[in-house]
């Protein structure tokens, strides 16, 4: 491709559409062919042709003419000059540590325990800290010493006593922690009549008790000294259990441990027991805290299992049962004073991952069945 010296020299467009290659100077001619090549541009494939109007008609090979000005040629040809392209791709939030995958919530992420109704900055600000954090204790198996077997062998003498088959282990093992009520008539399946079922619960208390023989409790090694120590730190201590609340409170004045709690929860108070977390969150509405500042202590998995649906942390003590047993505690301990406030305001700053809300999963269309052909079959022969 050639182009007239003169008019590529006059030319404001072809100085940025075409390179020169410098030659030897020849003098015999007047005019001379300078043969170029092109640069890169958006404008391969087109003829430029030059007229004495300020217009640039631009003839495509498809023999389409376009007419542009030449300040939209220069235009054109200025944009090719800057680096970034306008289709380039941008990566979002490029700038945090997750890049490339799906954007954070927020962060830092709220703080439930935080209410902004409180206009005393440094109680807020309390509240706001790991320290803020209460305690739920079970009775049996934590506080004081816990006997599966009399309870079992007290069960076993009220089916007896009713003419009912004797309960299997796995059962027994599984009524561990309910209510009497919520036993005999969901589980054992005794009785549905609610006059029967509070009778056959106020007999199996009666044959606990006389199993017992008006035994003393006897507090776990340690747990006098933990309550001691959560109550110089003031934190404070509910206590459950799905005993009746005349039993519990003659346990505890028996104990001396009364002095350390600050609420009392029993089997009147609840509507069901273990493992449906009822019990827990009404412990944490009379202690006036948020279900993620306590921690829940128990001896069961079932207590695991309900404490995690409260959305609470939990600590398993191996009282009764194995500590291979108790893994899904967050914590698993065989005394409460091997324990520190330390730890439980290390645990309460963790979040578990299970109390997030959970991610929307993506649904599977349900295929519809094929219409049945209507072909009638006679199976008469």
């Amino acid at each position: 491709m050639g182009l007239d010296s003169i008019t590529a020299s006059t030319s404001t467009v072809a100085r940025q559409l075409f390179v020169k290659i410098p030659r030897s100077k020849d003098l015999t001619y007047k005019q001379r062919s300078v043969p170029c090549r092109l640069s890169s541009s958006g404008f391969m494939g087109l003829r430029l042709i030059c007229h004495p109007a300020p217009q640039v008609v631009l003839i495509h090979q498809s023999k389409i003419p376009m007419k542009l000005t030449i300040k939209s040629v220069a235009l054109e040809a200025r944009k090719e000059e800057k680096p970034q392209s306008k289709n380039s791709r941008i990566v979002p939030h490029a700038y945090t540590v997750d890049a490339g995958m799906r954007p954070t919530k927020q962060w830092p992420p709220p703080n439930r325990a935080d209410n902004p109704k409180i206009h005393n900055p440094l109680v807020r600000l309390e509240r706001m800290g790991c320290g803020w954090l209460g305690v739920i204790l079970e009775w049996e198996g934590v506080i004081v010493e816990d006997d599966p077997k009399i309870v079992k062998q007290a069960w076993l003498l009220l089916a007896e006593e009713e003419g009912k088959s004797p309960p299997p282990a796995f059962v027994l093992r599984r009524i561990e922690g309910m209510k009497n009520e919520q036993a005999i008539s969901e589980v054992l399946c005794w009785s549905r009549d609610p006059s029967e079922v509070r009778r056959m619960a106020a007999r199996k208390e009666e044959i606990l008790k006389n199993l017992q023989n008006g035994a003393l409790y006897q507090v776990r090694y340690g747990s006098r000294e933990f309550m001691n120590t959560l109550g110089k730190h003031k934190i404070p201590i509910a206590v459950v259990s799905t005993r009746p609340r005349k039993v519990l409170e003659e346990a505890i004045e028996s104990t001396g441990v009364q002095s350390f709690l600050n609420v009392v929860v029993s089997a009147e108070d609840v509507h069901r027991g273990k493992p449906d977390p009822e019990m827990f969150v009404y412990a944490a509405q009379l202690l006036n805290y948020i279900p993620e500042r306590c921690i829940v202590f128990g001896n069961s998995n079932s207590t695991v299992e309900a404490a995690h649906d409260a959305r609470m942390k939990c600590v398993a003590v191996a009282s009764t049962h194995p500590v291979y047993e108790l893994g899904a505690a967050d914590l698993v301990v065989n005394r409460l004073d091997e324990l520190s406030v330390i730890d439980l305001k290390n645990l309460s700053a963790v979040d578990s991952p299970e109390f997030d809300l959970p991610e929307v999963e993506m649904e599977l269309e349900e295929e519809d069945e094929l219409p049945r052909p209507a072909v009638g079959v006679d199976d008469l022969f």
